[in-house]
């Protein structure tokens, strides 16, 4: 599965606009910090509108051509870099808060195992640290059934060792699930372990 995408967006002073295409199992939107990496990931997952451009991923339209797709239609796995984990819900609660439907739908169990998540299941989200906020993050994502993954620097906040583990998780999800991921960075180390395809984003 492809993402096709060619926008921009003025926000401020600066005008924010990317083209590319690519069908790599993870590619990576690479730049420095305020170079609007973020924003671009918004406007796929339909949370910004572009001023002008088309956005398609696997040859669906989500916005161009006199279509916009609202966020739910699109059906994106967002993970941000905080985890966003709710945290009046323990971990299983939490996984399947949204959990989808379908023949396609990975299953708790599976997304439980690809993760590594059994002995958290029962945790408070305030108890886990960073890297083990982020994995239950990107298992919530999957149980979703997301057409694709948006992954906005998921590693920011972590040590080596948490930033390892959850690079190694990511590896696993393209490989088990073959998902199209679009992964937002500005750590060249991440990008080159990770990415297929690299789309440099300057301010």
């Amino acid at each position: 599965m492809s993402f096709e995408v060619d926008v921009a967006k003025r926000l401020g002073e600066a005008e924010i606009a990317v083209s590319f295409a690519s069908d790599a199992g993870v590619t990576a939107l690479f730049g420095p910090s305020g170079s609007g990496k973020s924003s671009i990931l918004n406007m796929i997952a339909g949370l910004l509108t572009p001023d002008r451009g088309t956005i398609a991923v696997g040859g669906q339209i989500l916005f161009g051509e006199g279509v916009n797709l609202p966020p739910e239609a699109r059906h994106a796995g967002y993970v941000f870099q905080d985890g966003r984990l709710f945290p009046h819900l323990k971990v299983r609660p939490n996984l399947l808060y949204g959990a989808g439907q379908g023949e396609t739908a990975v299953t708790l169990k599976e997304v439980v195992d690809l993760l590594g998540l059994d002995a958290l299941l029962d945790r408070w989200p305030r108890t886990l640290s960073g890297g083990e906020a982020q994995r239950v993050a990107i298992g919530r994502a999957l149980l979703s059934n997301p057409r694709f993954l948006l992954l906005d620097e998921p590693l920011a906040s972590l040590d080596r060792a948490r930033a390892d583990e959850i690079m190694t998780m990511i590896e696993r999800v393209r490989d088990a699930l073959k998902l199209p991921i679009l992964y937002v960075s500005h750590n060249r180390a991440e990008v080159d372990r990770l990415a297929g395809q690299v789309v440099a984003i300057r301010r």
